[in-house]
């Protein structure tokens, strides 16, 4: 019994991970060669470049 509900457990969770990951709206976007570069967000963490 205990060795069902682990797998199940695992599985399940498994899945979730695969669905929320396939969700992701930039999975669909590949930016193209004329597109402007986003800005991209302040770092949180020390000055940039450093």
């Amino acid at each position: 019994m205990i060795d069902n509900l682990s797998l199940a457990i695992s599985h399940g969770l498994m899945l979730l991970a695969a669905f929320l990951l396939l969700r992701r709206p930039d999975l669909d976007h590949e930016p193209g060669p004329d597109d402007q570069p986003s800005k991209a967000k302040p770092s949180r963490w020390g000055k940039p470049g450093a």
